[in-house]
């Protein structure tokens, strides 16, 4: 099944594998999207990546989180995602735009010297105190997302994925270690998802029902038992009610991650050197998918042909999301349908992660 075309959110994907959304650093300085960029997703369209997710764009000025990332801010950004999304449309596979804003986690900058936030919750990983938000500033946020999906389909995105993970806004607003808030944006999980299922709503009304909105979702925040801040975050069965309340809202598909910076190693692990390391959220991804009727799309340290195959058979997920594995390789899926190999190289090292833009700088033997 892993290589059958499967039909997700109405786009007619080639087959169930997933590159996940990674910051590429391949932007200019202003977000606007590079013809590196183009050729980076054109190389794995190229390759029969069934769906190719973005790296993050960022929806207004100050949401940036990463230097060279892209945005999406602006109109002027559509004519050079146009040209993008023309690159992937040569071969069978579909794109779509991945938006964020950085909320705690976004770049201070003499332009944007305080970040925005649900709550005064200070980073523990920066040391930063963001400033909370007020309810304008919400609405307004919410009409920047908006904005920024009708950006992606006028330049030829196949839909857009909101980046509800991860630490940055909307999975603070998710998260009641980040969102101690006590009006309609706070306090109970329908209350601190209520910005996200404003934000598909206000989508639905500007570009259609016909215009695929996906979600990465953390299932945690990732700190561990035993923490000071055990027990503060996201968990679990909280997050299954999350996802119901997307998939009523109208969300078609959730890509299950976890994992916040201040956490510590949880989202993107090295060392994946065996099977049984591999998959590192399939449990999380397991609840959801038994609890929603969309699509799930699971991220997390995939590497082995077996492992993809179990992972859908034993229904933990609908499709296979991956990243580093296809900065190493992004040939591999001819590679593993062909059988010349059985599982990806990628060693899990993430020296990929690289600021003049991303590489695979593992040197094999």
């Amino acid at each position: 099944m892993i290589f059958d075309p499967i039909t997700v959110c109405n786009m007619k994907l080639q087959n169930r594998f997933v590159r996940s959304a990674t910051q590429e650093f391949m932007a200019e300085e202003d977000g606007t999207p590079t013809e590196r960029l183009g050729e980076l997703y054109e190389e794995l369209a190229r390759n029969e990546v069934g769906l190719i997710v973005t790296g993050y764009s960022y929806v207004l000025p100050g949401g940036e989180s990463d230097p060279l990332q892209q945005g999406i801010y602006d109109d002027r950004f559509i004519e050079p995602y146009r040209e993008i999304t023309e690159c992937v449309h040569r071969y069978k596979s579909k794109v779509v735009l991945q938006i964020v804003h950085g909320g705690r986690q976004a770049t201070v900058s003499r332009e944007h010297p305080v970040p925005i936030a649900p709550s005064p919750v200070k980073n523990g990983h920066s040391s930063v105190l963001p400033r909370e938000m007020t309810d304008t500033e919400i609405l307004e946020m919410i009409e920047a997302f908006t904005r920024a999906a009708v950006r992606a389909k006028k330049a030829g995105f196949d839909g857009v994925q909101l980046h509800c993970a991860h630490g940055f806004l909307l999975s603070n607003f998710i998260s009641p270690y980040t969102n101690t808030r006590e009006d309609r944006w706070g306090g109970s999980t329908e209350n601190r998802t209520r910005i996200i299922t404003e934000i598909v709503r206000r989508i639905r009304e500007d570009v259609g029902e016909d215009f695929p909105i996906l979600v990465k979702l953390n299932a945690t925040d990732g700190f561990r038992s035993g923490s000071s801040k055990a027990g503060l975050g996201l968990n679990a069965p909280e997050s299954v009610g999350v996802a119901k309340l997307l998939e009523k809202a109208g969300v078609c598909a959730i890509e299950v991650s976890g994992g916040i910076g201040e956490a510590g190693g949880v989202t993107i692990r090295t060392a994946i050197n065996s099977p049984a390391k591999e998959a590192y959220f399939k449990n999380y991804s397991k609840m959801i998918k038994e609890a929603v009727d969309i699509p799930v799309i699971l991220v997390g340290g995939i590497r082995s042909l077996s492992v993809m195959k179990c992972l859908v058979k034993d229904g933990c997920a609908d499709l296979i999301s991956m990243s580093r594995t296809f900065i190493s390789e992004p040939d591999l899926i001819p590679k593993l349908r062909s059988g010349e190999v059985e599982k990806a190289r990628c060693v899990s090292c993430n020296l990929c992660f690289d600021p003049e833009g991303i590489r695979c700088n593992f040197e094999f033997e």
